[in-house]
């Protein structure tokens, strides 16, 4: 009953908290482990600092092992050095071509030793030097999403919006949205099956993307989330995957981020509070304070009951802080 936590455990230790699907295979013959590439370029990098340093200080004490059964390494002042501490170090000094001169082998098996030890240390540098500099150079995006979506009326059609930041200080060009509805649906025969489906957006391209980026799509009749509720989406399990993806500017190089809001994730008859204002000198000024802020819409503005969107009671605000009536 253990191994379900055990396994979840190795996942968001090796593969950090939300880079790895909570998916459950059954049956499936390969496993993390066969791509060790792979997963030592996507680990944390506490986790890749702690397991590089456990397997260096393994090899040392091999190889000072090792030694020991030689019987010949000397050291000024003594002839034949017992000591597993000396040892260790001594071969932490020939792996890292240190070299202080004060200890050196004697005889022809702790030369081959040597020689052994000096292969596998310019492998195991060459093959760290190339994981760090892997890591340093994978493109990452620093994008911010609101941690909920909300379905208000705007410009008298109901309509659902969340948002996203650049938070770096530079440029992404080409940004494009991609916005997927994903639920169980059954078919006409009663085969079951997880469903997706393309949610188009009003504006889905961003030739220069910097500050904030409110994505907007009209739940129009007959479409998607036409005359759904909390109640149904979460039936259906159902979650809308967004997926940035742009050039950075910097570094020219392909960047992406994704993001999940499940059905506990989209609020009806809210609205986001504005994070643009006008700062001194008329700069432009974005408060990432406010920016999962979120208030009820006033009761004149909501769309008629009948339309399946807005609810006649409304949950409690989730937020407290006063805002305008402006969007971003």
């Amino acid at each position: 009953m253990f191994r379900p936590q055990l396994r979840r455990a190795s996942k968001r230790l090796f593969f950090g908290k939300r880079s790895y699907p909570d998916i459950e295979r059954i049956g499936d013959p390969h496993s993390y482990w066969g791509d060790i590439y792979h997963l030592l370029v996507t680990m944390p990098w506490s986790t890749f600092v702690g397991l590089t340093s456990l397997f260096y200080l393994s090899i040392n004490a091999l190889f000072a092992l090792a030694y020991s059964l030689g019987n010949g390494i000397a050291t000024v002042g003594e002839n034949n050095p017992q000591y597993f501490q000396e040892l260790f170090f001594f071969s932490v000094q020939t792996m890292a071509s240190i070299g202080y001169g004060e200890m050196y082998p004697t005889n022809l098996y702790s030369h081959w030793l040597v020689v052994i030890e000096s292969l596998v240390g310019l492998f195991f540098i060459a093959a760290t030097t190339g994981l760090v500099f892997a890591r340093f150079s994978l493109p990452t995006a620093r994008i911010l999403f609101s941690e909920v979506a909300v379905i208000a009326p705007f410009n008298g059609v109901p309509t659902l919006m969340f948002r996203t930041a650049n938070k770096r200080k530079n440029y992404i060009l080409e940004a494009q949205l991609w916005v997927t509805l994903v639920r169980d649906e059954y078919n006409m025969e009663g085969d079951f099956m997880r469903r997706f489906h393309d949610i188009q957006l009003v504006r889905s391209h961003n030739p220069v993307f910097s500050l904030s980026w409110t994505a907007m799509h009209q739940v129009l009749p007959g479409g998607l989330l036409d005359g759904d509720t909390l109640e149904t989406l979460s039936r259906d399990r159902a979650e809308i995957i967004v997926t940035l993806t742009g050039l950075d500017e910097t570094m020219a190089q392909t960047i992406h981020a994704r993001h999940t809001f499940s059905a506990e994730n989209i609020r009806w008859g809210y609205r986001f509070a504005d994070i643009l204002l006008t700062g001194k000198h008329g700069r432009r000024v974005i408060d990432f304070n406010r920016f999962h802020i979120i208030h009820p819409i006033s009761r004149d503005r909501q769309l008629p009951s009948g339309n399946g969107f807005i609810s006649e009671s409304l949950p409690e605000p989730v937020s407290r802080v006063p805002v305008d009536e402006t969007l971003d």
